[in-house]
């Protein structure tokens, strides 16, 4: 079966608090294909990685993130899954690029909620960020978003952008779109996927990723069917665990070739 890439998904969130510094610092202590984090707007037009554009979900801020400026929130305190404050501070998109290699992939979510105007702005922003910096960099970038307005922006102005989808129907007019507006790939939930519904995207030319899979039972099945990539909490972890069943399964189906020898 074909290995997919772990991403790790909010740069890590199981080695410290969603989209930390610290939980990047722990991704990139080994070896990683990619990192994923939520970006949202500011008031300022700056880009912060955050799960939410209202600041209470994901820190000790008040209000949302697009009416307020980028040093206030980057001065609140990022919050653990409990809602209790943490040593962590938001990090900007500036931040995670610089911290990670250029080897990686880093996946970058346009979040908005319930506007899909605002997502529009927050990637118009990111376009404007990504294009201060080099070709190369630039390169290993992904803009994903569940707005297909987002993910249209992107890809009009030359980046690789990604649909976020969670629902299975119609996927031939969903990979049609995909490709009239030149969307690089598409990432649906790992419960939702299927033969046919990877097959459908693959003979449309688009990328298939999945996530969040945090089990390497889970993860099994997916690899069935191909995926490019998969987003977890814990890549290293599920990274091990995987190399520890490709080594017994070839060997428990020698053994089970074996005993039908000698059966014969």
């Amino acid at each position: 079966m074909h290995t997919p890439a772990l991403y790790a998904h909010r740069l890590g969130r199981s080695y410290g608090p969603d989209s930390s510094a610290g939980a990047l610092r722990a991704t990139l202590s080994l070896p990683i294909a990619g990192v994923e984090t939520d970006v949202c707007l500011t008031l300022d037009s700056k880009l912060v990685c955050l799960h939410d554009p209202y600041l209470p979900l994901a820190t000790t801020a008040t209000g949302w993130s697009y009416e307020s400026s980028a040093k206030r929130i980057l001065d609140a305190r990022i919050v653990d899954a409990h809602g209790q404050p943490t040593d962590e501070r938001p990090l900007l998109v500036e931040d995670v690029l610089e911290r990670v290699p250029p080897e990686t992939v880093v996946q970058l979510e346009v979040k908005a909620h319930a506007d899909p105007a605002l997502a529009r702005q927050t990637t118009e922003a990111l376009c404007r960020c990504l294009k201060s910096i080099g070709r190369r960099q630039r390169e290993r970038v992904e803009i994903l978003s569940f707005f297909s307005g987002a993910c249209a922006a992107a890809a009009a102005h030359g980046l690789r952008a990604r649909l976020v989808t969670w629902a299975d129907y119609l996927p031939e007019a969903l990979a049609g779109w995909a490709r009239e507006h030149g969307i690089h790939g598409v990432s649906v939930e790992h419960f939702l996927i299927s033969e046919q519904f990877v097959s459908t995207f693959r003979l449309a030319g688009l990328s298939v990723n999945t996530g969040t899979i945090n089990h390497v039972e889970l993860l099994g099945r997916v690899m069935e069917l191909g995926v490019d990539a998969v987003c977890t909490d814990r890549p290293h972890e599920l990274a091990r665990e995987l190399a520890q069943c490709q080594v017994v399964l070839p060997a428990q189906m020698r053994a089970g070739m074996h005993a039908d020898q000698l059966a014969a």
